[in-house]
């Protein structure tokens, strides 16, 4: 997209949009007071199953269904988009090695900050083993169905080869983010290598496919209260506080693992490696954080990431499309955090010791977990049971953290995009001044 439609965009939306993050908090503090009164009004209720499965269930599904829909044409066009604009293959390499090595070292210290507190905390050992019992009982449907899902996921060698897609069509109505991806940046490099008058009409085109989807995404963000009002009734409606205080030493392992890597480890990398206020990038990228928070996804968040680090963080838009794209589904370090905690968490509860060697192992899958687990709601619930599994703990134990995943998987979401944004700006920050724009 050129730089005066960018400008186009920016300029008369900023208003409202500086706007619609106060909103999404007002629907989520509404959202969450609602559903407590309605949760100790008439926790079972026919009333309160009516409105969520028929009224904020389906308006909440409405929405992110809006954003899924637009989401592949978007990644597609902004990718692909990012890496015709490197100019040349070197500068290509290089802010792909750059991106590949970051994800890669802030992942690890991300697991490792992870399984260091979870380690020294031991949630598993203090959880109630009745109030346990009762959770397994009532979640073995949903566990049932996850475990069912979770042999279908590829591993090894198969999961290399899935990346490279047979019918680039098929990997987008299947919804295969890797593959579309790949795609993508083969399309990308080719435009990148082809300079014709056919190609520049192709990429004008491709330039109108990324104006028209983050136009029509701005359109259904505008809907945002709303879901968050949604999300949060639900939330809180069907489950209230007693689910978190019954988890509270997990649930307080995985938000403090999270903080840690959010308000230490994000703060140092900035001001080392980008020489940028801490306090500033905070305060740019909070609508993106509030959003990821909200919606549970990155990839919903994508739009308004990129739309940040034009507007906010005024990052060169080659460097921004190539490393958020990417981020969404490759530098996911809440993701990979949630899942190293949730392993040792029911590993400690089965009285499962797990020696230093399957920990660092587990800090491997988890790290490259992170990297392949779809952006979407509860996308690393099936991976958790593989890697249960792996190391000789139940897998039907996820049972015991299905409550609160929602919860979670809205904070580690926040702290995945958050994260793609301290990356790209990294990133940028490393290109040398002639190559910016």
């Amino acid at each position: 997209m050129s730089e005066a439609i960018a400008e186009t965009e920016a300029q008369p939306g900023k208003p409202r949009r500086s706007r619609l993050h106060w909103r999404m908090a007002a629907g989520f503090a509404i959202g969450t007071a609602c559903g407590l009164a309605a949760h100790v009004l008439g926790e079972d209720a026919a009333w309160l199953k009516i409105v969520t499965d028929y009224v904020t269930g389906p308006i909440g599904q409405l929405f992110l269904r809006l954003l899924f829909m637009l989401v592949i044409p978007l990644l597609f066009s902004a990718l692909v988009l990012g890496v015709a604009s490197m100019g040349e293959i070197r500068s290509l390499k290089r802010i792909g090695v750059n991106t590949l090595v970051l994800t890669v070292i802030v992942s690890s210290i991300a697991v490792a900050v992870s399984l260091a507190l979870v380690n020294w905390v031991q949630p598993g050992r203090v959880l109630d083993q009745g109030f346990a019992q009762e959770l397994l009982a009532r979640s073995s449907g949903t566990a049932k169905t996850l475990l069912e899902r979770s042999p279908e996921s590829k591993t090894g060698i198969d999961a290399l080869l899935a990346i490279v897609p047979a019918n680039p069509v098929a990997a987008m109505a299947e919804n295969d983010i890797l593959a579309v991806m790949f795609f993508a940046l083969a399309i990308g490099i080719g435009l990148l290598l082809v300079r014709q008058d056919e190609t520049t009409i192709f990429r004008q085109g491709i330039e109108g496919l990324f104006a028209v989807s983050m136009k029509l995404i701005g359109l259904v963000i505008k809907l945002a209260p709303v879901a968050v009002f949604c999300f949060m009734f639900n939330l809180t409606a069907l489950f209230g506080w007693e689910l978190l205080l019954g988890l509270s030493a997990y649930v307080g392992v995985v938000i403090g693992a999270l903080g840690i890597q959010t308000f230490i480890v994000f703060p140092i990398l900035l001001l080392l490696l980008a020489r940028r206020n801490p306090l500033t990038f905070f305060g740019d990228v909070q609508e993106a954080g509030l959003m990821a928070f909200s919606t549970a996804s990155s990839n919903a968040t994508l739009p308004t990431a990129l739309r940040i680090a034009d507007e906010n963080l005024h990052l060169p838009p080659r460097v921004a499309r190539f490393v958020l794209t990417i981020g969404a589904t490759a530098n996911q370090n809440g993701t990979a955090m949630f899942e190293g905690v949730t392993v040792i968490f029911l590993a400690q509860f089965f009285g499962v010791d797990l020696s230093l060697s399957q920990q660092v192992m587990v800090m491997g899958v988890c790290i490259l977990g992170g990297i392949g687990t779809a952006g979407v709601p509860a996308g690393s619930l099936p991976v958790v049971a593989m890697i249960l599994g792996m190391v000789g703990v139940p897998p039907a134990g996820i049972g015991l953290v299905l409550g609160v995943d929602r919860f979670l998987d809205m904070c580690r979401t926040a702290l995945n995009v958050v994260g793609d944004l301290v990356l790209a700006t990294i990133v940028a920050h490393r290109e040398p001044a002639g190559a910016a724009g």
